[in-house]
């Protein structure tokens, strides 16, 4: 079985050896280096280029948004779900931006962050979809701008990304558009391979700049 490999950037010492000892007991997830501050986990994701980064947004030297913005640039095809002790709009939003995968609080369950892991590996998103919905639609009509050079999407695939784009999972694309799990996320992986992204949070977000989707395919 290959295993999905895990970075932690964290400042607290204590959550990243609790975090780390949960995974330990995951057959499929393996940590393969931990990070207390935001410059030594851009140097070590674009080293080691893990599948998953798990990223406090809080962190000395460089806070996590920061370190999550340079790591897309360096290292567009990891995925990186935003951890935070607070639930801020403004968090989610600067999450959103930088083109991490998911927000999740440090609170919650252990479970359900080790279930977000192999979501987002999968390709699919961890956020709450109101809250994102509106955030992206805000992002739209603000920041929106024309890539005429954008790769192209095959119907298909444009088809999966608005099925993604309304928060739906894998399963539920796939049932939907009469399709296998595995086809959907090899049309995902094709749309990430496309638009130099990592997460489908990216590729909405880019399909939103470039008129591909509006917010009325938002959930």
């Amino acid at each position: 079985m290959e295993k999905i490999r895990l970075l932690i950037a964290d400042d607290h010492p204590g959550f990243r050896e609790g975090i780390s000892r949960f995974i330990d007991d995951e057959e499929d997830l393996e940590v393969v280096a931990v990070a207390g501050d935001g410059e030594k986990a851009v140097r070590l994701a674009t080293e080691l280029k893990p599948d998953v980064i798990i990223m406090d947004i809080a962190m000395p030297d460089t806070n996590g948004i920061e370190a999550a913005r340079r790591i897309k640039v360096s290292t567009p095809a990891t995925a990186i779900i935003m951890v935070s002790g607070y639930g801020y709009e403004a968090y989610m939003r600067n999450s959103l931006q930088v083109g991490a995968a998911g927000f999740m609080l440090k609170n919650a369950p252990i479970t359900k962050l080790i279930s977000a892991i192999r979501l987002v590996h999968a390709g699919e998103s961890v956020y709450d979809i109101e809250l994102s919905r509106r955030i992206m639609s805000r992002l739209y009509q603000n920041g929106a701008d024309d890539h005429k050079d954008s790769a192209e999407l095959l119907p298909r695939e444009l088809e999966v990304l608005k099925q993604a784009a309304k928060g739906k999972t894998n399963k539920e694309i796939a049932h939907d558009l009469t399709i296998s799990q595995r086809t959907v996320q090899s049309h995902l992986a094709n749309i990430f391979r496309k638009l130099s992204v990592g997460s489908r949070t990216e590729a909405v977000l880019h399909a939103l700049k470039v008129g591909w989707l509006t917010p009325d395919d938002l959930p």
